[in-house]
């Protein structure tokens, strides 16, 4: 099956979705999705989450995806689970972040099926910690390098994923060649935007392979 594919920058989203993406957006910055006929992913303002805002974003936009905040404390995750239910009501898919290395095997458990499972691809700033062998169900993966998220991708079931590394690369002249950033050979803000999109797309376009595992475990209730 296909990967869903997200981008919240507005340049960037005119350009992927030739190739198949979705737009995203913070609920803080809509205004760079108006035009668009149908939010894919709601993203959220996790340094200064507010619950309200979220839901009040997800009611008035109706997105195919959105993530609850993340679980960082196993006692939290009943708060969060009620606030994904809420969220629920308005999306197609919720996806719960659990970070709490407590939540190692317990996941299935605690975790209503219905939820996507977020996967907070690790970089400088932070990421998942919990092994990717504790979670065995649908996945969306969120943010990373491109080449860091594939490879995760061998590990888990991924349904869905947003990018928007190469958004930044782009503003230094350098684009994502299917296996590292490098400097594009013309050049120019946009011809790296639009060769990162090109170059992420097909090296998904393989996903899953046919007689993989994560076949059997690539399908969402």
């Amino acid at each position: 099956m296909a990967i869903h594919k997200f981008v919240s920058h507005r340049i960037a989203w005119q350009i992927a979705k030739e190739f198949g993406w979705l737009p995203g957006a913070r609920y803080t910055n809509l205004r760079d999705v108006r035009a668009a006929p149908k939010l894919g992913f709601l993203d959220i303002d996790w340094k200064n989450y507010s619950y309200s805002k979220h839901l009040d974003a997800a009611s008035k936009t109706r997105p195919f995806i959105t993530v609850a905040r993340d679980v960082v404390d196993i006692r939290e995750l009943d708060r969060t689970l009620e606030e994904a239910e809420a969220l629920r009501k308005y999306c197609e898919h919720v996806v719960v972040v659990p970070k709490d290395p407590r939540l190692a095997g317990k996941i299935d458990t605690l975790i209503p099926l219905h939820f996507l499972i977020g996967y907070s691809v690790p970089t400088r700033y932070g990421g998942t910690t919990i092994h990717p062998k504790y979670i065995d169900r649908p996945v969306h993966l969120l943010g990373g390098r491109p080449d860091r998220q594939r490879i995760l991708a061998n590990q888990l079931s991924v349904f869905s994923m947003d990018c928007n590394r190469f958004t930044l690369d782009a503003t230094f002249g350098d684009y994502f060649d299917g296996q590292q950033f490098r400097s594009h050979p013309i050049g120019g803000y946009t011809q790296c935007l639009r060769d990162s999109i090109k170059h992420i797309t097909k090296i998904w376009d393989d996903y899953p392979p046919p007689d993989s595992s994560v076949r059997k475990k690539n399908a969402i209730s």
